[in-house]
């Protein structure tokens, strides 16, 4: 996967575990599925790795952190409490699209809740 990768754009991520280790821990997201790029554009130059939110889809979101992002697509929720830190070579799949501005603020927001800090 190339340098391309940009904040707010969303891709098609491998979320897996690696062949020989199929095991869930927890409650992890897995299976392919759409994530949005929350890391910085310059980490995402530099780095083999970028931070995502995987997206999954709800009529209604009930998780507390689950964010609906409807620029991702139709019932699209981001799950801001399973942020997570991927390969780019062998996680990142393809792009699909990017998020709205809006939407992407919203999951910003979804990401401090989780992690406690203060929203703005």
């Amino acid at each position: 996967m190339n340098a391309s990768i940009k904040r707010g754009d969303i891709y098609i991520v491998d979320f897996d575990p690696p062949k020989g280790e199929e095991f869930k821990v927890g409650s992890e997201i897995l299976k392919r599925r759409p994530a949005v790029v929350i890391s910085h554009n310059a980490i995402n130059r530099v780095r083999r790795t970028v931070m995502v939110v995987p997206l999954s889809s709800s009529p209604m979101p009930v998780e507390i952190f689950a964010v609906p992002v409807p620029s991702a697509g139709t019932n699209s929720v981001a799950v801001c409490d399973q942020v997570t830190t991927v390969n780019k070579a062998t996680r990142i799949l393809n792009r699909v699209g990017a998020m709205s501005q809006n939407d992407f603020k919203l999951v910003e927001n979804g990401v401090k809740e989780a992690l406690g800090f203060a929203v703005s």
